[in-house]
């Protein structure tokens, strides 16, 4: 319970944050333009992409590179992936969900393709490989490099730069 002049000081005080807020220009974006949740800005105009569109755009990605990781800049198990793929020296193409404008909408058009909302999800030659666990674990276990020897070829040809590093090369 508030006594009657708490209560008073307390209206005062959210008085005034909004006050300031409203004297930097940002009290009308503050409240209608999209919030920061779980890693990810909102889209605050209409010219988001639908959810077929994000399909679309998952899918031209991963069809267009071997290896595809959709992550987010903060998350530990992204950051595992991404090691995994720099260890071996393979190529890689990244989709930062925290960082792009449609986040969101990518994050669940990828649990729609893939069965799963989390990240990393990881592609290797057109197909979902899993996240981070799977990715080290297909690496610990001998599979991953021969999953991307199978694509190798066509990153070469297409010139397919991601962000990983050089172009892989099999170890023989």
């Amino acid at each position: 319970m508030f006594y009657p002049g708490q209560r008073r000081s307390c209206f005062v005080a959210v008085c005034s944050v909004f006050a300031m807020f409203f004297q930097a220009g940002c009290l009308r974006s503050l409240l209608w333009t999209g919030c920061r949740r779980m890693g990810n800005l909102t889209s605050s105009h209409p010219r988001g992409l639908s959810s077929t569109a994000c399909l679309q755009y998952v899918q031209d990605v991963v069809s267009q590179n071997c290896v595809v990781i959709f992550s987010k800049t903060t998350c530990p198990y992204c950051k595992m992936a991404k090691n995994v793929f720099n260890e071996i020296g393979a190529t890689y193409k990244v989709i930062e969900l925290d960082e792009h404008n449609d986040g969101r909408s990518l994050q669940e058009a990828l649990a729609q393709m893939t069965g799963a909302r989390t990240v990393p999800r990881v592609f290797v030659n057109g197909h979902c490989i899993g996240g981070g666990s799977d990715t080290k674990q297909l690496h610990q276990q001998g599979k991953l490099v021969p999953l991307i020897e199978q694509c190798a070829s066509c990153c070469a040809a297409t010139g397919s730069e991601g962000s990983g590093g050089r172009q892989f090369e099999a170890a023989k």
